[in-house]
């Protein structure tokens, strides 16, 4: 089948959704389907021989990201026309979420040609302290997303709450739910007695506690949060994984090493470096750098909304209540929560295994390309048949 994949940006954009995106594409060729991948020029095209001439890079206005860390790029004319060109040339057409321009487009040309849209849907609701941005966003849910994923042939959600999110939408099939793949030979745990020859290979302090954060330096991953923990915790080294405008290196602490767009194989290494795991975020689907970390070995202090993403994971994080008017005294809860993982052995070779092992059984790409293969299969027999 000729399918046509849609995001924002390439995978070098080193945001959870690209990654997917980009694993996502070459797990499906491997099970013999025609992906082409179309995303805006923001960001460099693979350039592996898997996915070469496999790509469309489109010209977008990326404004929005550049001064407000909110990814939302905008095609000028011609790339609209590029959208309409190859979604005329596939078979179905695969969207990762539904706000974004690039998407809306995409669906819009798929309706007028014809063609199958399937759409795997990452978030609900972002809840942004700006009430403008707050309220953007509900009333495009409201009057964007939910209108698309109703009128889309197959709809897969990346998490339980945010199915729940959009459980009122009346879709045309049952969505499905498709948790996320997780590369376990990469990420996978330190072997016993290495982690001070990482820290040091790092340029970390190899005796003190680490904790590891990785995601965009944007104000829904709990930056504020995470400024005041880094104040409050001296003796705890932090390795911050990760880029965007609110740049942690701006902080002048002297135990905060930033690691500016690590690929895999480093973020591996600064995960299997770690004591634990921190992701103070709020609004997330299920983030993949959860995944991973765990897939490392790793205990993870998360929000407490967040551990609601796959309830069978629920044993294996500690939840912490965001409460974003209190940024202080959130940063000391989180806190006391590091301490209390990693005085239970949070941290042991016995523990690391354990969540290895659950990560490896549950999260596999290949069973999660090929259950994306047969629900963009469906779709389109279902598309044809009406």
């Amino acid at each position: 089948m000729k399918l046509l994949m849609i995001s924002n940006y390439f995978e070098s954009h080193q945001g959870g959704l690209e990654l997917i995106g980009g694993r996502l594409v070459r797990e499906l060729r491997r099970l013999g389907e025609d992906v082409r991948w179309l995303a805006s020029d923001e960001t460099p095209m693979p350039g592996d021989r898997e996915l070469g001439g496999r790509t469309v890079a489109i010209r977008a206005c990326n404004i929005t990201e550049r001064r407000l860390g909110i990814p939302f790029p905008i095609p000028n004319p011609r790339a609209l026309r590029q959208i309409a060109r190859e979604v005329r040339r596939s078979e179905a057409v695969l969207l990762q979420d539904s706000l974004y321009p690039l998407c809306v487009a995409a669906f819009l040309c798929a309706r007028w040609s014809g063609r199958p849209v399937v759409i795997a849907q990452h978030v609900g609701l972002v809840a942004y302290r700006n009430p403008l941005f707050r309220l953007t966003m509900s009333l495009l849910n409201r009057i964007v997303a939910r209108p698309m994923l109703a009128r889309a042939e197959g709809v897969a959600f990346f998490s339980e709450i945010t199915a729940r999110y959009f459980s009122g939408v009346g879709f045309r099939r049952p969505p499905r739910l498709l948790f996320t793949g997780v590369d376990t030979s990469v990420f996978r745990p330190a072997t016993p007695g290495r982690k001070p020859e990482l820290r040091r290979r790092l340029g970390l302090h190899p005796d003190r506690p680490l904790a590891v954060f990785v995601g965009r330096f944007v104000e829904k991953k709990g930056l504020a949060i995470l400024s005041r923990m880094v104040r409050q915790r001296p003796d705890i080294g932090w390795g911050l994984a990760g880029w965007g405008p609110l740049d942690p290196r701006r902080w002048g602490a002297p135990n905060v090493r930033v690691f500016a767009r690590p690929d895999a194989a480093e973020l591996a290494l600064l995960y299997q470096a770690g004591d634990v795991f921190v992701l103070p975020s709020k609004g997330e689907g299920f983030p993949l750098v959860i995944q991973e970390a765990l897939a490392c070995g790793l205990p993870v202090v998360c929000s407490a909304a967040t551990v609601a993403a796959d309830r069978a994971l629920s044993p294996f994080l500690c939840g912490v209540p965001l409460d974003e008017a209190n940024p202080e005294a959130n940063a000391a809860e989180f806190c006391r929560a590091i301490d209390g993982v990693l005085a239970g052995g949070g941290d042991n070779p016995r523990a690391a295994e354990q969540r290895f092992a659950f990560v490896s059984e549950r999260y596999s790409w290949p069973d999660c390309a090929r259950q994306y293969r047969d629900l963009i299969r469906s779709a389109a027999a279902a598309s044809c048949r009406r």
